[in-house]
């Protein structure tokens, strides 16, 4: 089996088609690289082709390069390794550009098309932007762009070389540096492809029968060829390269290697000539594949991601795909699982105590689709169908025939414990109940039900529509068919599960709540509340802790501290975190909801500067801490509990420790994860780290022994827990 055929037409039309077995997306590997290499070379040798259209046998073109590859480009060859796989992929993509044309007068060569059916993406643009027009088809679900900086790396199979020669730098960057998506129309509108057709394969072959000498030839390898917008010696060009260097840097504070040598790749190779810069990007993607940063980007986010969407952990259980949920409560929570339910094809019953939540719930749904069919991402037609799904109602008897219910009460035992009673005198006894909760035990929980093993915790994250990921807790007595059924559930709802077990604050909030409360307990020592949030944003945190805590809400982190400190007791860690808090909240400072937090707010609600009330509490010390320290403080506050989740068994798979890390709180996204992160710092170096700070501020930064034990043995996480670790 190949991934690419060919078949010539009586017309002189040789149509290569891309369609690798097995697959429901086309990937590009090294051998089906080498196998349009020898097809384009066929076509190019018989004297009766007169043109070549590149399409594809799937629904879409293309999702990209195989990522396992180019990792594997890494581990086999190294950086020369990288380089050299890089320049075979480039002088290819160069083979079709030029198309047998005579080097000096460019003339002679054959037109090369592409037809896009639909999405194409990666190397799945970059092949179309090496052929002479690209034609695509008018699929408003199609996607094309190149999305690579969002794993940690860019375009780097010329596809960074050609669109900032295609549109100039300026007009370029927000696909490049932003890796933005677009539909054919928009795409066409941006100049990135040529033609939107409805028969896309027809109008190329008709394109390419018809093409001149002239429609062969790049504008970057024409005489006098000028970029637009300016090259970096033009003053305009120089005024573009100087403001997205400061875009680069304000927008990744330096973290992310993979913006900067984009742009750098793209600075010096628009110096010199085409082939040249080709060999500048090959060498700064080298460069980035080579830094750590990449490879955890691309191991957490791609790999390790999609692994755990596909059922990486999900026990042995027939199929669980939801036909229809039950939806305890319509609140914000309730209502946001509404609709993705409803979206991803599900029947909804939304209950509530009052017909008028549960209307309101529904009309959640509403506003959002309403929102959508207003920036042309959705129709009335589809807005009618999905409200179609959603029964708004008090009457528990409508559950009937419900395979999943999803409690999303008031987070109150008493309460959660009476709606599950209801509950499951309705639903059928094979029915799995989840209970919704961010804090609350599932194992306590499960005490109200009648059927412990066929009960479990979903902890979505709010907004629901947006946040990616859906964390799921097993409670002492969860079956298998339990987690089955929520993992099959999520995949339907087009979320990113990970699997834990039960234990205070699951896995999320265990760690996201020692970065908040160190934030603030610095604010009471009287560290700089500007050098706290910007020292957590130098780390690649999307928030600081400050920002954090005003997002979430303060009255919510005092709810949380009272239940924490009476389950607790004397052990309970953070009375100066709740001193700021709880006085914040007498002084209804309740964060962004109020207008008023640790952050000012406009009477828009637009956040301005932290708010100058914190510093007439709180004085700043006159000695300052070094900025190392406070990030230091930060990411291991956060990291440690990790550690402990892993070492207690509440995490099982560090593969979801990380990528749930990164997708429920959006810890460093550069650095993989805090076990990627860990790997690169080094357990030694942690441990190391971690006595200073335990002497400097106490016992919460005490090393774990997992940590102490994998220093002492020079391991990493990834060598000891990895997927291949665990397969040995």
């Amino acid at each position: 089996m190949t991934d690419f055929t060919i078949k010539k037409d009586s017309d002189g039309v040789a149509v290569i088609t891309w369609d690798v077995p097995k697959k429901s997306m086309n990937v590009l590997s090294l051998e089906g690289a080498a196998e349009l290499d020898k097809l384009i070379d066929e076509a190019l040798a018989d004297e009766a082709v007169k043109g070549i259209v590149i399409t594809s046998g799937k629904k879409d073109f293309a999702a990209g390069m195989d990522l396992n590859v180019i990792a594997g480009m890494k581990d086999q060859g190294g950086a020369q390794g990288v380089f050299d796989g890089i320049m075979t992929l480039h002088h290819l993509l160069r083979k079709i550009e030029r198309a047998g044309m005579d080097p000096k007068t460019l003339k002679g060569g054959k037109p090369i098309a592409a037809a896009l059916p639909g999405t194409a993406l990666g190397i799945g643009l970059e092949l179309p932007l090496a052929t002479h027009r690209i034609f695509a088809a008018n699929n408003p679900k199609a996607k094309i762009g190149l999305p690579e900086i969002m794993v940690g790396i860019f375009p780097g199979g010329g596809g960074t070389t050609r669109l900032a020669r295609k549109l100039g730098a300026m007009m370029a960057a927000p696909f490049l540096l932003e890796g933005k998506l677009n539909d054919p129309k928009k795409a066409k509108a941006a100049g990135i492809i040529d033609e939107v057709a409805e028969d896309p394969l027809a109008t190329a072959r008709e394109w390419v029968l018809n093409a001149k000498d002239a429609d062969l030839v790049k504008p970057w390898d024409q005489k006098g060829y000028k970029m637009p917008g300016g090259a970096p010696y033009h003053p305009a060009g120089f005024m573009t390269f100087v403001g997205a260097s400061a875009m680069v840097h304000g927008k990744t504070m330096g973290v992310y290697p993979a913006a900067k040598a984009l742009l750098s790749a793209v600075y010096e190779g628009a110096l010199v000539p085409f082939d040249q810069a080709l060999k500048i990007e090959a060498r700064w993607f080298t460069h980035v594949l080579m830094n750590p940063s990449s490879s955890a980007m691309i191991r957490s986010l791609f790999i390790n991601k999609e692994a755990l969407e596909k059922g990486a952990n999900r026990p042995e259980a027939p199929d669980q795909t939801v036909r229809k949920v039950g939806i305890l409560g319509a609140g914000m929570m309730g209502a946001g699982i509404a609709y993705v339910s409803a979206m991803a094809g599900i029947e909804v019953v939304l209950i509530d105590a009052k017909q008028e939540s549960a209307e309101k719930g529904k009309s959640y749904s509403e506003g959002l689709l309403d929102k959508a069919i207003s920036r042309k991402k959705s129709t009335e037609e589809k807005k009618a169908e999905v409200l179609g799904r959603i029964l708004p109602t008090t009457d528990y008897a409508a559950l009937e025939g419900c395979d999943l219910v999803v409690e999303a009460v008031f987070e109150d035992p008493g309460v959660k414990a009476e709606v599950t009673k209801k509950a499951e005198a309705v639903i059928p006894q094979d029915a799995i109940f989840a209970t919704n909760t961010s804090t609350l035990p599932i194992s306590d929980l499960a005490k109200a039900s009648a059927r412990p093993d066929q009960f479990i915790g979903i902890h979505f994250f709010s907004p629901v529509d947006k946040m990616l990921l859906v964390e799921i807790i097993k409670g002492r007595e969860t079956g298998d068919r339990a987690v089955a059924k929520a993992l099959d559930f999520v995949r339907q709802i087009r979320k990113t599960p990970i699997v834990v077990n039960d234990a205070r604050f699951f896995y999320a909030n265990r760690c996201i709540i020692p970065y908040i409360n160190e934030g603030v307990r610095m604010v009471a020592e009287g560290v700089n509340p500007v050098l706290v949030e910007n020292a957590a944003k130098m780390m690649g945190m999307p928030l600081g802790p400050l920002q954090l805590v005003d997002e979430t809400s303060i009255d919510l982190g005092v709810k949380i501290a009272k239940a924490t400190k009476a389950a607790m007791g004397d052990a309970y860690p953070d009375g100066t975190v709740d001193e700021v808090l709880f006085w914040m909240a007498d002084e209804g400072r309740l964060g962004r909801k109020a207008n008023a937090g640790f952050y000012a707010y406009d009477e828009k609600g637009k956040r301005q500067e932290l708010w100058d009330g914190l510093e007439a509490k709180y004085p700043q010390a006159d000695e300052q801490p070094e900025l190392t320290e406070v990030q230091h403080r930060l990411m291991f506050a956060q990291t440690l509990e990790a550690v402990r989740a892993l070492g207690e068994g509440v995490l099982e798979d560090i593969r979801e420790g990380d990528v749930g890390a990164i997708l429920g709180w959006g810890f460093a996204p550069w650095s993989g994860g805090p076990f990627g992160w860990l790997d690169m710092l080094g357990a030694a170096r942690a441990v190391e780290i971690c006595e200073g700070l335990t002497d400097r501020h106490g016992a919460r930064f005490e090393a774990p022994d997992l940590l102490r034990d994998m220093a002492g043995k020079g391991d990493s996480f990834y060598g000891r827990f990895g997927p291949q670790a665990k397969a040995a």
